[in-house]
């Protein structure tokens, strides 16, 4: 009996070793679990503005955390919160167009067809102004869906 307590306490913590994994592979958190670096999905969205939320406003989806700048703005998302998920689980749109995950600067986005996409943004690149410079947003959200149905599954 002890052993076969011992085997399930084992595989508990596999499996839950193994979800934690795959939201840290499937979304741009850091340790904190706080998606978006705390700015709010629905501020970007429904007000393309990128407000950075509070922690007194906070929801759980998928076992990541979403900050927001009002108790308005968390039931808003609280109601539909696949609506507001960030594109590409919040690395950069136009690294996954490229094939690759990279941070954002999260006051780095864009709002197009209901969705809204972040950017890596540093001294060296803008990549926002990369992806408007292509003037084909269908050609690289194309090529970026597809490559994230495999990166989705890959660490950082």
């Amino acid at each position: 009996m002890k052993t076969l307590k011992t085997i399930t306490t084992v595989l508990a913590l596999v499996f839950a070793t193994t979800i934690f994994a795959q939201d840290k592979m499937a979304n741009n958190i850091d340790n904190s679990n706080i998606a978006l670096a705390g700015y709010s999905p629905v501020s970007y969205l429904d007000l393309e503005l990128a407000q950075r939320g509070s922690k007194e406003f906070k929801s759980e989806h998928n076992k990541v955390a979403y900050y927001f700048t009002s108790a308005e703005q968390k039931a808003t998302f609280d109601k539909n919160p696949s609506k507001y998920m960030p594109q590409y689980g919040g690395f950069c749109s136009f690294g996954m167009y490229a094939g690759a995950k990279f941070r954002v600067d999260p006051t780095k986005f864009m709002v197009k067809d209901g969705k809204y996409y972040l950017f890596l943004n540093n001294v060296e690149l803008d990549a926002k102004q990369l992806w408007l410079a292509e003037n084909n947003h269908s050609k690289l959200k194309g090529v970026a869906d597809s490559n994230w149905k495999g990166l989705s599954k890959t660490h950082n």
